[in-house]
């Protein structure tokens, strides 16, 4: 029977919850806490929390959220944004993160996804990859939610984060996210064919349809669901009977 986690992903700036289209034009939707105790308790597997704006500002802004949703919800909680150094994982798990989730760090020196495995294990350490369709038909990596341009090859950075440690990879695709029309299937196929760690797909899920689409034609362990939890053009129940029908392990709440 197939496991496929249902993520909750909540974008967060300034401690609001967020929500926008490709990565532009936020929108506030509420109290991050309240809509992650909310999804939660109504089925979601994990959380994944983002600071949007982290990178950008050079800090992480994310510890009182992270220790009030901690002392609410008992399901697995990831975090990212801002994080630099192996200190930032240490007060972010300190406060009740699970994992940790690296981006812009991580691309600039790679030797950070290794030193936070060796420390903190491979379980904790998730390398979030924001891909985007370049010209010549390949994916690139951006950062800083799409604003950079790396330099690097989607698949080619999807791999050395694995071998430098990495546990979990985070794949957003930024030309779907936001959009509910469905996930770039190729480049996530791609990807989870390509590792042998977890791969989360991120950007683009809408209807129920979408979900079974990914079951059935790639690999992908977990799917992140953001703008369609939010905007309640799904509950985590239809999600969760999507998974029964399509045989997939359904977790107890």
């Amino acid at each position: 029977m197939r496991n496929l986690r249902l993520i909750a992903r909540l974008d967060v700036k300034m401690n609001w919850l967020i929500k926008g289209v490709q990565m532009e034009g936020w929108r506030k939707v509420g109290d991050p806490a309240t809509y992650a105790k909310f999804y939660a308790e109504n089925g979601a597997d994990e959380l994944l929390f983002i600071d949007v704006v982290a990178s950008l500002y050079d800090r992480n802004n994310l510890k009182e959220m992270v220790e009030k949703v901690a002392s609410q919800v008992f399901i697995p909680m990831t975090v990212g944004g801002g994080i630099r150094s192996v200190a930032d994982v240490t007060n972010l798990l300190a406060c009740g993160a699970d994992k940790v989730a690296l981006n812009t760090a991580a691309t600039r020196d790679p030797s950070l996804i290794t030193a936070i495995s060796d420390r903190f294990g491979a379980q904790a350490t998730v390398v979030s990859i924001e891909a985007i369709r370049g010209d010549s038909g390949g994916w690139q990596v951006m950062t800083d939610n799409g604003r950079n341009h790396t330099g690097r090859d989607v698949l080619q950075w999807a791999r050395e984060a694995e071998d430098r440690g990495a546990g979990e990879i985070v794949l957003t695709t930024i030309h779907t996210e936001g959009l509910g029309g469905g996930y770039d299937l190729e480049i996530i196929e791609k990807v989870a064919d390509l590792v042998a760690i977890p791969v989360v797909a991120c950007g683009g899920l809408g209807t129920t349809a979408h979900l079974s689409e990914l079951l059935q034609k790639t690999r992908a362990s977990g799917a992140a669901i953001a703008q369609a939890l939010h905007w309640e053009k799904l509950q985590l129940s239809d999600l969760r009977s999507t998974l029964s029908n399509e045989n997939c392990f359904v977790r107890p709440i």
